[in-house]
């Protein structure tokens, strides 16, 4: 028996152990935790039990997910989404607790040992499988930068109803085992505890949130504003939980408190480290709970068990988006997100096995089938595009009639800048390309965002820039750079991977928060990495070096050389009215990436006999099979390398004839 100590030593052990194994192999880091949860589950290894204090990491996960997704939403976004929660997600909710007592009925009646399955055990099943995963779904969409999508606020939209939906069916079904109490009073009961309570959230909590805040930001305290944050996400899950509602309603109601305040992205960047690792926690609690003798067992009707309700589910989920006015590409993306099972199903499943309603064996059964679902649910949505495209003939016809927008706009364009994603930092940067001079088109997947943008002028299409497709239509074969503009590391690397393919000489510059990536995204490809915290840091030192006197001349000529150090390949590229006291010379200096095709003179020969110093040609990189690899005069060029080199225009196309001609 392990101390709570051991145990979270225990679980973050096999939490990093997991993550570890499966990024090697290129697998979702979520289903790593699954997998180091079943193996050091009770069922498994044995090593760690499924006990309160793994429950209570896991619903802390769940917590603060709640709450990063609350940021996203204010009410004003809340109210404008109310047809897709209280529409499209309470349809669903209830036509698949229907569908699931029809079929209980149906099946008690072929089956003699499932006869004893009641309508009231039926309506419980059919609440547990109406939920789907929240945190698998949300953390998937937002490292794919889909939950701005239409797909993805429709998805979010059923999952906030179904997550509401908890609160009544956690009442109903307990007041439903037991005929002898009043239904009528207990539901009656529980709505004016829930419309109280989020009462006081919403209309008394909004007017003091922000003035609250006000006063510890005053206080210019990192660590008091850290512990405020996490007091009144932990208070708000606190206050619904004493209410009888759920602790995740408390937290997303709290996130969307403070994301109608100027705090919002402070916030979101303190919670975040928070979030990932309880929700790692999470996920390994969710594996603890899968009995592995019981699956190779009943193999068969465990697989019974979770074919049935994850096709149910996606049939009628994208019927029912269908319905609602979704196209079919659309709509089969909706379905294929939320077909799997959620972790509050296992909150009602749990809560069905102690009111007894339903044979402990066949609630581990669909406890299996749902372990094993939430397993497959990451493989679905990393394979929804393909699978979309196979289901629907359609959606052929609408991909290529986007991809043809965007040709259409950017057709006439050669030279410009792919800015992939329009965001706050891919208008500023469109600004300024604007006010240069430099044309550029620039891909978003908010649709309301380019719908607003492309009215006011913009060169901005809807279209995802980590497919090849819309890189292609974007007119990347023409283009001059491309600007990845979200800090997102996996989303980056799609792009990356693409650009490999279709220009592997054309400048990447990606944005990241900080250098912690910055080895990975140089390696995919990335001609520069540029870290948020770098830069502040260099705008930081600037102010003070000028608040202590130092001549304002001197100041810009540190900072070029710190930056000029930090970004070796960038140097060149980016000169605007801060390099007056640079020479005419200076100014001309360039890069450009040479490709050594398959009749290249340098082939077979090594770096220092082609003396492309001599010329005035600086070697900055070489990258060998879309990676940069370190080298040195001896280094021997193969066909397919390219060469980045650095010098001005005359330098430059003498070292490429030196490289190219015989």
């Amino acid at each position: 028996m392990f101390s709570p100590l051991e145990l979270t030593l225990l679980l973050l052990a096999a939490a990093v152990l997991g993550v570890v194994a499966f990024r090697m192999m290129h697998l979702p880091p979520m289903l790593g935790y699954l997998v180091a949860g079943i193996l050091i589950g009770p069922h498994t290894l044995g090593w760690a039990e499924d006990n309160a204090t793994t429950h209570a990491l896991g619903e802390f996960g769940v917590v603060f997910l709640m709450f990063s997704i609350g940021l996203e939403f204010s009410l004003a976004k809340l109210s404008s989404m109310r047809r897709t929660v209280f529409g499209l997600g309470m349809a669903q909710v209830l036509l698949t607790i229907a569908l699931t007592m029809i079929f209980g009925w149906l099946v008690a009646h072929i089956s003699t040992r499932l006869s004893s399955i009641s309508w009231q055990a039926a309506f419980a099943i059919g609440g547990a499988l109406a939920m789907s995963s929240t945190a698998i779904v949300s953390k998937v969409l937002t490292e794919r930068l889909e939950l701005e999508s239409e797909h993805g606020r429709r998805i979010i939209g059923i999952l906030l109803f179904q997550d509401l939906a908890l609160v009544p069916l956690l009442i109903l079904i307990p007041a439903l085992a037991n005929p002898k109490g009043d239904l009528g009073a207990t539901l009656l009961w529980a709505a004016f505890k829930a419309v109280i309570v989020l009462f006081l959230l919403f209309f008394v909590g909004h007017k003091l949130i922000r003035s609250w805040f006000r006063v510890v930001v005053k206080r210019r305290s990192q660590e008091l504003f850290m512990l405020n944050l996490l007091l009144i996400t932990l208070g708000a899950a606190w206050i619904t939980e004493m209410a009888g509602l759920s602790l995740a309603l408390g937290a997303f109601v709290a996130g969307m408190l403070i994301s109608e305040t100027e705090y919002k992205h402070q916030v979101e960047e303190d919670i975040k480290s928070f979030r990932d690792v309880l929700l790692g926690l999470f996920f390994i609690s969710i594996g603890m709970l899968l009995n592995v003798r019981l699956v190779i067992e009943y193999w068969w009707l465990i697989l019974l068990l979770l074919a049935g309700p994850v096709l149910l589910k996606f049939g009628l989920v994208t019927m029912l988006a269908k319905g609602f006015g979704a196209p079919v590409g659309v709509a089969l993306r909706t379905g294929l997100a939320l077909a799997q099972a959620g972790e509050f199903g296992f909150v009602l499943l749990h809560q069905i096995g102690s009111l007894n309603l339903i044979e402990p064996l066949i609630i581990q059964l669909i406890l299996a089938s749902m372990v094993l679902s939430m397993l497959a649910a990451p493989v679905i949505l990393a394979k929804s595009d393909a699978i979309v495209m196979k289901l629907s003939s359609n959606e052929w016809m609408m991909q290529s009639l986007a991809l043809t927008q965007i040709a259409t706009r950017t057709m006439s364009a050669q030279q410009h800048v792919i800015i992939a994603g329009f965001g706050r930092t891919g208008q500023s940067l469109a600004k300024l390309l604007d006010e240069e001079g430099i044309p550029y088109q620039a891909l978003d997947l908010d649709p309301d965002r380019v719908r607003d943008a492309q009215a006011a002028g913009v060169n901005v299409s809807y279209g995802d820039a980590g497919r090849r497709e819309s890189l292609v239509a974007a007119g990347v074969n023409r283009a001059a750079a491309v600007v990845i503009t979200f800090a997102s590391t996996p989303s980056a690397l799609k792009v990356l991977h693409n650009m490999k393919d279709l220009a592997p000489t054309l400048p990447v510059i990606v944005r990241s928060y900080d250098d912690t990536d910055l080895d990975k995204l140089r390696a995919a490809g990335a001609s520069e990495v540029v870290p948020e915290a770098i830069e502040g840091s260099l705008m930081l030192a600037s102010h003070a070096l000028l608040t202590m006197g130092v001549p304002l001349r001197r100041v810009v000529h540190t900072i070029q050389m710190a930056r000029g150090e930090r970004y070796e390949s960038l140097r060149g590229f980016f000169h605007g009215a801060s390099d007056v006291s640079d020479t005419a010379e200076h100014l001309q200096v360039r890069l450009r990436s040479v490709l050594l095709t398959d009749r290249a003179n340098a082939l077979g020969k090594k770096l220092g006999q082609l003396s492309l110093d001599a010329l005035g040609a600086e070697v900055t990189a070489l990258r060998r099979n879309g990676v940069r690899i370190d080298w040195t005069p001896e280094t021997t060029l193969l066909a397919g390398d390219i060469l980045v080199l650095r010098g001005d225009v005359e330098e430059l196309a003498l070292a490429e004839g030196r490289l190219l001609k015989a």
